[in-house]
């Protein structure tokens, strides 16, 4: 079983910065596909990013490109989430998930473990 825990979330002006945290306690962190989900209120789960463990590729939603940029830390079991230039339609709970293999990296089936969420709320 893998545990998942997201942290920095809060409330920003549009236009600011966040930057989300999510500690794995995955022994072999470095082998698992990342991702950021996020949920705003109303509306289904959607994708945000991803970043492939073998490669380090990341994968972006069109809506947060040039906007966000996910990395990871492997030597810290811990991948990040920085947000830039939010907007208010960021606003939403953010979920990090975790898989040791994914065919389609924006499904949320597709990932085995996940964490509480965080809130990202952007005041305009």
């Amino acid at each position: 079983q893998v545990e998942l825990v997201e942290s920095g979330g809060g409330l920003v002006q549009a236009g600011g910065s966040l930057r989300l945290s999510c500690a794995s306690s995955a022994r072999t962190f470095s082998r698992y596909n990342m991702a950021w989900f996020r949920q705003a209120p109303g509306k289904e789960r959607e994708f945000v990013a991803n970043i492939r463990g073998s490669t380090g590729n990341t994968f972006y939603t069109d809506s947060v490109k040039g906007r966000f940029t996910i990395s990871r830390d492997n030597a810290k079991n811990t991948m990040y989430l920085q947000m830039n230039n939010l907007k208010p339609e960021d606003t939403g709970v953010y979920y990090c998930a975790a898989a040791l293999r994914v065919w389609d990296q924006a499904r949320d089936s597709e990932y085995d473990y996940w964490g509480q969420g965080t809130q990202v709320t952007v005041s305009s």
